[in-house]
């Protein structure tokens, strides 16, 4: 009796541990996988930018693509297509917080003004700096000359950053709407405001009244002298 008992009491309780993980398997499968804790929303990068790195419109020859981690790869700014030699213009005014070469490449690099602390930083490679380090740069204002290719395109490009501290952010968020899609120039009608009349027009008109002049009916003909 006592060696039934214990085999009972024995089942009894594996049953139950059966039951327990039972449960809590499928409590488990339908419960959503933990998440990792995500950062807040960075603030949305100030449209400040009043010009182009390069030229007006240039051709985005390859776009930002961030990193999913700070060391992993991606492509951290754009790349613009533009001609070696041309002038390198500062997007927004702002401090030259480097002028010089890193790693044989030159780079100029521009802390932004009014844009909090740590300053929004623009970097732009390769680069032939006219500028020194400390200068005070306007938007627009020449900051150097677009180098030869550093094989960094399979065509000549200027390679434009944007960093926020340590923390790489998209270059064309600082150009605002009617920069970054301004497209070529168009005449618009005027309206209320009476065309010209033709030349030609105006010409004959002149020329009837000068015919049809009454002071020209009026003057008498010249007489010949005796």
């Amino acid at each position: 009796m006592r060696v039934k008992r214990g085999v009972r009491r024995g089942f009894g309780v594996l049953l139950a541990l059966t039951l327990t993980l039972t449960a809590s398997t499928a409590r488990g499968a339908g419960a959503a996988p933990p998440t990792e804790p995500t950062a807040p929303d960075d603030p949305p990068t100030p449209a400040i930018g009043r010009a182009w790195p390069v030229g007006t419109r240039p051709l985005v020859l390859r776009a930002w693509e961030p990193p999913p981690s700070p060391y992993a790869r991606g492509h951290r700014g754009v790349d613009l297509a533009a001609a070696s030699g041309t002038p390198v213009r500062a997007v927004a005014a702002g401090r030259v917080h480097f002028a010089g070469r890193v790693a044989g490449r030159g780079v100029v690099s521009v802390e932004l003004s009014g844009t909090g602390t740590p300053p929004l930083r623009t970097t732009y490679e390769p680069v032939a700096p006219t500028v020194e380090k400390g200068a005070e740069v306007a938007a627009g204002e020449v900051v150097g000359t677009l180098e030869p290719g550093s094989g960094h395109c399979a065509t000549p490009c200027l390679h434009w950053g944007l960093l926020s501290g340590d923390i790489y952010l998209d270059p064309l968020t600082l150009l605002p709407p009617w920069l970054l899609h301004r497209g070529p120039s168009r005449l618009l009608p005027v309206l209320g405001v009476p065309l010209p009349e033709p030349f030609h027009a105006r010409a004959g008109r002149v020329g009837s009244r000068r015919r049809l002049s009454p002071v020209h009916r009026a003057m008498p003909s010249p007489q010949p002298r005796p």
